[in-house]
């Protein structure tokens, strides 16, 4: 008998003469990704499929040499060509389909991406939580639709706290770590930034989680300032000079795409010329460098963009090197670099001085 190899789990199906025969269980990844209107993205499988026409969360076939986590992601971007954030974990779901036995392995992911670029799939809607049954889910598809909704309905309620008081003195540093690291959900961000809005000490304690070591922390941090800066982004002007001195020394590419995207909806007018030359250099180095993820290198187009229109030298530069990511880049990074190809195109030039 051949091996069995990591992704393909025997299990015994009968016995015929005595003998128990085995069939193999293949692991799959898929992926429950929300937006930011907490809408649920859901893809069409095409007719000459094993299930045609049927909606399925997006995911695929774990291989040996990668984690669940590292299949997801990698299924999502060759899928779809979006960015994901896993936030969490859904219960396997394990199906007999007859011809083949899967285990699915669920995990709840938000996005920024906007728009799906499909490779594989033939539609894809955003639906409400509510609608997702109302779909013609291929059959394990159904559990975890199933499963996601009683995860969902058991979470805190709007009108509930998810933390102490805004008014109330931070008392334990311990319980707000804890409590941010298990975040789970978009609500849960979005209580803590408003509860960090109206408490400096809960915003600064995010300020110094994102560097954390602890890289699921710092990202966990850094993605609530975002909500943070969503509804205010004067707050994190006090601390852009700090972000920009570091940058570079940011490891964690979560935790960097969320202060990316922070820097790509700020003022940049409100930093001085050094922080300006340093943030353009980083920048340029994470649009040319073939290893940065999509998401990255969107961000630190629109903040070259930005800074284009302080200085609009750097506008020429800025177009040649979107113009060779546009050569070989993914459908989400040619969408959005076009975009911006098209903004940079009405920035008026300043004819050199003689």
């Amino acid at each position: 008998m051949a091996p069995f190899r990591l992704g393909e789990v025997p299990i015994a199906i009968g016995r015929e003469g005595g003998q128990k025969h085995l069939s193999i269980m293949i692991a799959v990844t898929c992926a429950v990704i929300r937006n930011e209107e907490d809408e649920i993205l859901v893809v069409q499988r095409g007719e000459a499929t094993d299930h045609p026409f049927k909606w399925e969360f997006p995911g695929g076939k774990l291989t040996p040499e990668e984690t669940e986590e590292e299949c997801i992601i990698r299924e999502v971007e060759e899928e779809l060509s979006m960015e994901i954030v896993i936030c969490g974990k859904l219960t396997a779901v394990e199906h007999d389909y007859g011809h083949k036995q899967i285990k699915l392995i669920p995990f709840i992911c938000d996005t920024l991406d906007e728009v799906p670029f499909l490779s594989e799939h033939i539609a894809y809607r955003w639906m409400k939580d509510k609608d997702l049954l109302s779909l013609e889910f291929s059959e394990a598809d159904v559990f975890v639709a199933a499963n996601y909704l009683k995860r969902t309905g058991s979470e805190t309620p709007d009108n509930e706290p998810c933390i102490s008081s805004p008014d109330e003195e931070l008392k334990d540093d311990a319980d707000l770590q804890t409590f941010v690291n298990n975040m789970m959900s978009r609500k849960e961000a979005e209580w803590v930034a408003a509860s960090a809005i109206e408490n400096p000490a809960i915003f600064n304690k995010l300020i110094e989680y994102s560097g954390s070591a602890d890289k699921k922390l710092a990202f966990r941090a850094s993605w609530t300032l975002t909500k943070v800066c969503d509804r205010i982004p004067e707050l994190i002007y006090p601390y852009m000079p700090q972000i920009i001195e570091n940058i570079g020394n940011i490891d964690n590419e979560s935790t960097l795409r969320s202060f990316l995207r922070i820097l790509s909806l700020s003022d940049l007018g409100k930093i001085n010329i050094r922080q300006h030359g340093l943030l353009t250099d980083f920048c340029f180095r994470i649009l040319n460098s073939g290893f940065s993820a999509i998401a990255v290198r969107a961000y630190s187009m629109e903040i070259l963009y930005n800074l284009s229109l302080i200085y609009p030298e750097l506008a020429n530069e800025l177009a040649a090197s979107i113009r060779v990511l546009l050569e070989d880049g993914s459908a989400g990074i040619k969408a959005r670099g076009n975009l911006v190809l098209r903004k940079l195109a009405e920035i008026p030039i300043k004819p050199k001085s003689s």
